[in-house]
């Protein structure tokens, strides 16, 4: 019998709907200060998640939420900034040719 993995979830810092990891786009504030998208998941510093929904990381990307969810001080340049970069990773991914793994009940119809 096949064990089932263990798939992580994580909250969207603005809609609170749990979703798995890997689905979400993880913003960090490193050690050194700086605010980074993180696409791997696995760079060192705090972590906040957003959903891939436009209107989820308009909302995410206020200062002050995004200031709380990585519990420092997040200011207006560097939300403004990080906001270009996650519109146009969000761009990116619609973009993206989406790949269909056998067995995937919504590839069917």
């Amino acid at each position: 019998m096949k064990r089932r993995k263990h798939v992580p979830l994580r909250s969207c810092i603005a809609c609170r709907l749990k979703l798995p990891k890997r689905d979400l786009i993880r913003v960090v504030r490193t050690p050194e200060g700086t605010l980074e998208i993180d696409l791997k998941g696995k760079k060192a510093g705090r972590g906040a998640y957003l959903c891939r929904k436009q209107q989820c990381c308009e909302a995410a990307l206020q200062p002050g939420r995004l200031s709380q969810a990585l519990k420092s001080q997040v200011e207006a340049p560097e939300a403004v900034a990080l906001r270009t970069a996650v519109s146009a990773l969000l761009e990116s991914l619609a973009t993206e040719p989406q790949v269909v793994t056998p067995g995937d009940e919504t590839a069917n119809g």
